[in-house]
């Protein structure tokens, strides 16, 4: 049985631990509500022009986009949404087993024509554990989501298709749906999907006139969606992981609550058993003695 002194020192370790999870878990929380307000006015907007995009490409015929182009794929690209840090329960987890479960999937095509973009440590080293050398892990990035360095990430990738240098972009990040529910997404970012002629039928075609013409501003429009898109599943991977650390910093400090009863209960009656006994000593010595 522990002594009153170890119980002790193991309370005041527990409340010491517990003052550090509290504050990362008002530190995220915080974190949280500042990247939320940046989510509820752009995600609006993009989703906006996306459709916008949909729209007006598929109401139009005989438009062609070359970000839309569908060909063999030899080499390919994985841009991938973790942390620098972790104590975010399995939000990094989440994110590097999606990395096997792909890479594996890509690895026919040989480890040279699979290109890792790694934004965050934690996806970085796990993709260099797999032996991948990856270009840049963007951590100066990930924590705070940055409109021109994603632009400029986005800009890269897109000469690379257009180039032929890189087949298809694959995305693979959180989506923030709650503070308690974040979703694992894997989706396609290149090439874009275009509705096929059947698809066009089912939905109502808005009566655009375009100027100066329909190609002209597809050209223009799509490149600002795909910029817009990584940016906003950038902003969306940082609420997700300031939503998992909060959660888990919470589910940590409620456990070091419980721990700490158990510990002042457990050291109350051990310290009211040690009473006891004195108490009996003390009792027991004095009728012990010689009248």
């Amino acid at each position: 049985m522990p002594s009153l002194k170890e119980i002790k020192t193991r309370i005041q370790s527990v409340r010491s631990t517990r003052k550090i999870t509290s504050a990362m878990m008002m530190i995220a929380s915080s974190k949280l509500r500042k990247i939320q307000k940046i989510i509820e006015n752009l995600y609006p907007y993009q989703q906006k022009l996306q459709q916008l995009m949909e729209l007006f490409v598929n109401s139009q015929d005989n438009l062609v986009s070359p970000f839309a182009e569908r060909r063999q794929i030899k080499r390919v690209a994985l841009i991938l949404f973790s942390s620098n840090t972790s104590l975010a329960g399995r939000f990094n987890e989440n994110v590097i087993s999606q990395l096997k479960v792909t890479v594996n999937e890509y690895l026919p095509l040989g480890k040279e024509n699979i290109h890792i973009y790694a934004i965050g440590d934690k996806v970085y080293e796990a993709a260099r554990k797999l032996g991948f050398e990856t270009p840049n892990n963007f951590r100066h990035i990930a924590d705070k989501p940055s409109y021109e360095a994603t632009r400029q990430l986005a800009s890269d990738l897109m000469e690379l298709f257009l180039n032929k240098k890189i087949d298809k972009v694959e995305l693979i990040y959180h989506h923030y749906k709650s503070k308690g529910t974040q979703e694992l997404l894997r989706e396609t970012f290149l090439p874009i999907t275009l509705m096929t002629e059947d698809e066009r039928w089912k939905i109502l075609q808005p009566d655009y006139i375009v100027e100066p013409d329909p190609q002209t501003i597809m050209d223009q429009l799509i490149p600002k969606v795909l910029k817009l898109k990584l940016y906003t599943i950038h902003a969306d991977s940082v609420s997700s992981e300031h939503a998992a650390r909060t959660i888990a910093m919470q589910t940590a400090t409620d456990n070091a609550d419980d721990l700490l009863d158990e510990l002042t209960l457990q050291y109350n009656k051990l310290r009211q058993q040690s009473i006891t006994n004195e108490l009996l000593d003390i009792i027991g010595g004095s009728f012990g003695k010689p009248g």
